[in-house]
């Protein structure tokens, strides 16, 4: 028998903390849903400590996920782990991960803290973090530079304080595989109690190099890896959970463990994320990315179509991708519709939400022939969008446009009980038009830092899916909207962008306080 390789997904906290990546606390359920089919084994929500929006979304999902351990970051800090535990009280199952610097740049820079004070500080938080659950777990952050006699010397503590998964990040993407392999390998022979404790890994790829990393540490022992879906993460983003888990997968004759991913629902999941964060997946991405399974090479197709091992060491429908077409149409019934949205991990609280959501599929059903699973989720997150407090909604768009011809769009919203209405005229086109227009109305002031269209599947008469992202007041949120006309579409996101700055208890994004580990 293989060991268990413990896949610990981070994309609701240090994806999250991807510029932009921001996600409503509905948004981070419905993700957590879908890492729970993926059967993952650990979901870390969030930072709870963070802000009051972070404490309720790690708590939302806390109480939604019943088969998989739901965890919480926390520095080293009393008001911090005290957070995480309260945020976790009702999960089924839960762990606290706790994190202090270890590197000398950090302890005389940011911590100002001398390696004494550091190693105090990390076993009280580990003694105080096992009131709320015996899953603890421990980052010396900023391993991968740190000296290896004093991370001995800090892992050998907490281990004694109650610690029983210590995670070695490589915080900065420095470190090389080789290199980190050898430095989980000496500290698993170094420390004397090192058998009590999982070794986990958690590894940034600014080089380029966070899945060969992590899967170095893997042949060198490591029992966990930190990961999230897509590669989300800061800066240059995090392991990617699926070319973590396929390799595994993939060359068991290589790698001593397996995991227990479905790895069916991986390109969902993956679907799911890059909707919800407006971060498109390349088409070259390994594994879940467009071409990841095309062929186009002569030889190529002439080898597949004969032998498919000649040229994928995989197949499609092992990781989730489907020949599946048209699920539903318009002469589809509403039990066929309910059961193929619960397939895709959506639930309804009442039937009245049900009816709606159908309705729409109707209505999309007559303007476009086929309907997709993709088509499904932008409904899913459409009905997401409104159930949450509306301040601005879109009644009206009209606009046109012609060779040599200005641009006009004409737009009319409600807030409350009134509706506003403005025409403009921009040169910049007519989704340009449009959304001048909806910002004379508002006046909001944020700063329009990307617009991204996407289609959702293919063909003429496919939808469009714009993400529009605002930046005010260190607040980050993305908008999305989608709809067979683009024009449509871009005010719909423009206008769900508005209501996620207005909503009373939107926080800051992540970026804003440094958390990262």
């Amino acid at each position: 028998m293989s060991d268990k390789l413990i896949i610990f997904d981070t994309t609701l906290r240090d994806g999250e903390q991807s510029p932009g990546a921001s996600m409503t606390r509905d948004e981070k359920v419905r993700i957590a849903k879908a890492l729970e089919r993926l059967k993952v084994d650990i979901i870390e929500a969030g930072f709870p400590a963070a802000s009051p929006g972070d404490f309720e979304a790690v708590q939302a999902v806390a109480r939604a996920v019943k088969e998989t351990t739901v965890c919480g970051l926390a520095r080293a800090l009393d008001k911090d782990i005290d957070r995480a535990g309260e945020a976790l009280k009702d999960a089924h199952s839960s762990r606290i991960h706790t994190f202090i610097a270890t590197s000398p740049l950090h302890m005389e820079h940011k911590l100002k803290m001398t390696p004494d004070q550091v190693v105090e500080n990390a076993v009280r938080a580990v003694k105080r973090a096992r009131q709320y659950t015996d899953n603890v777990e421990f980052s010396p952050e900023d391993a991968g530079r740190s000296e290896e006699d004093f991370l001995c010397r800090v892992l050998e503590a907490v281990i004694n304080a109650g610690a029983r998964t210590l995670n070695i990040p490589d915080t900065v993407g420095y470190a090389m595989p080789e290199q980190f392999g050898r430095l989980i390998a000496r500290l698993r022979e170094r420390i004397p109690n090192s058998d009590l404790a999982i070794f986990s890994v958690h590894c940034h790829n600014d080089l380029g190099l966070a899945v060969a990393n992590s899967l170095a540490a893997v042949v060198n022992g490591a029992r966990q890896v930190e990961c999230t879906i897509n590669g989300l993460g800061e800066r240059a983003g995090n392991a990617a959970l699926e070319e973590v888990v396929m390799a595994v997968r993939t060359r068991k004759d290589f790698f001593p463990c397996h995991t227990d991913i479905d790895a069916r629902e991986i390109v969902p999941c993956s679907k799911l994320v890059s909707s919800i964060t407006g971060f498109p997946v390349q088409p070259n991405k390994s594994i879940v990315g467009a071409n990841a399974f095309a062929h186009e090479s002569g030889i190529h197709q002439d080898g597949v179509i004969k032998h498919r091992e000649t040229y994928e060491i995989m197949s499609a429908e092992e990781v989730g991708w489907t020949a599946n077409r048209m699920v539903l149409g318009k002469h589809s019934g509403r039990n066929a519709f309910r059961a193929r949205m619960a397939e895709l991990g959506a639930e309804f609280a009442s039937e009245e939400e049900l009816n709606t959501v159908f309705s729409r599929f109707k209505q999309l059903a007559d303007r476009k022939h086929e309907i997709f699973d993709e088509d499904l989720q932008s409904l899913l997150n459409e009905t997401d969008a409104e159930a949450s407090e509306e301040y601005v909604k879109l009644v009206a768009l009209d606009f046109s446009s012609g060779m040599g011809e200005r641009p006009q769009a004409r737009v009319t919203i409600k807030t409350g009980h009134q509706e506003h209405q403005a025409d403009f005229s921009a040169s910049g086109g007519v989704v340009d038009a449009s959304l001048k227009a909806i910002e004379s109305l508002l006046n909001t002031e944020a700063k329009l830092t990307l617009y991204s269209v996407n289609n959702i599947t293919s063909g003429t008469d496919a939808q469009g899916e714009v993400t529009v992202r605002l930046e005010k007041g260190g607040r980050i949120v993305n908008g999305q909207g989608a709809d067979t006309d683009i024009v449509i579409a871009s005010a719909k996101a423009y206008i769900n962008a508005v209501n996620k700055l207005q909503a009373s208890n939107q926080r800051k994004h992540p970026q804003v306080d440094e958390v990262d580990v």
